[in-house]
């Protein structure tokens, strides 16, 4: 697996916030897998380069691949806009390069994790709509599906003449936010009433943008976004683009080489999707 890496991680900037895995893989999107631990994977220093926004040589002596062995990977959310991204741990393992690339094959190209299969034998629940006007609404509220509203949320007793209920879900960052559920209208239809246009205000959320309800077999309710337009947050700009950034990721990779020492990169599944 070639890593296309966009962003270095720098100490003491951008700290990683760690979020659950099916709710981060749910505003990934699915087409996106990661390698698992101990897997193998190739580190391209020029592609990395170039998808932080960088160009020209690459400013440290490295081979054009760098075969290494994934430590750990870490699922991260940007606690100012939400765009989720995974820290990976590496070691440089030059000689594997050497010894698996001849054929055409790495070794553990097929060593990426199975997400869907995983999260379908956990039977979760999940729903994403992508918002419109009136669900951007500061008069209105969140219109969602009865089919959706029956699947994730817990079921609502139909004898009242009004039934409704509170919901508690977290967030990528495990806030918890609390909603009205109702269903009520002509034709009926469930809303999420209080608390849905201060998610909305929070978050900036616009029509085009959205959001997602996940429950597992715990119960729990998660919540997160997929925007339509990636935010950008300067301080995370600054700390993965800066050319000292790069040089001191480049410089680690190369000291992975030498001393089998760990280094860090981000992956950011949007350049992916």
């Amino acid at each position: 697996m070639g890593i296309d890496l966009n962003a270095a991680d720098e100490p003491g900037k951008a700290a990683a916030v760690s979020v659950c895995r099916d709710l981060w893989h749910a505003c990934a999107g699915p087409v996106v897998a990661l390698p698992r631990r101990g897997s193998a994977v190739v580190y391209l220093p020029q592609a990395h380069l170039a998808a932080a926004g960088g160009g020209g040589d690459v400013p440290v002596a490295l081979p054009p691949h760098v075969a290494c062995r994934v430590v750990d990977v870490e699922l991260c959310a940007d606690p100012a806009t939400d765009e989720v991204y995974a820290r990976l741990a590496m070691v440089a393992e030059g000689e594997i390069f050497e010894k698996n690339m001849g054929g055409g094959r790495f070794e553990g190209e097929d060593d990426m994790e199975d997400g869907d299969g995983e999260r379908k034998s956990r039977m979760l629940h999940m729903f994403c709509k992508t918002l419109t006007a009136s669900d951007t609404s500061t008069h209105g509220g969140f219109s969602v599906p009865r089919r959706a509203a029956e699947d994730c949320f817990p079921p609502l007793d139909y004898q009242q003449i009004r039934p409704s209920q509170e919901l508690v879900a977290k967030d990528l960052h495990g806030a918890k936010w609390r909603f009205r559920h109702i269903y009520r209208g002509q034709p009926r239809r469930h809303l999420l009433t209080t608390g849905w246009s201060s998610f909305v205000n929070k978050k900036k959320l616009v029509s085009g943008d959205a959001v997602l309800f996940l429950r597992g077999d715990d119960g729990e309710l998660r919540l997160g976004v997929r925007r339509a337009i990636q935010l950008k947050n300067e301080a995370l700009l600054k700390a993965f683009n800066s050319n000292s950034s790069k040089i001191h990721t480049l410089s680690a990779v190369a000291n992975s080489l030498k001393h089998r020492s760990v280094f860090h990169i981000c992956y950011n599944p949007r350049f992916v999707n």
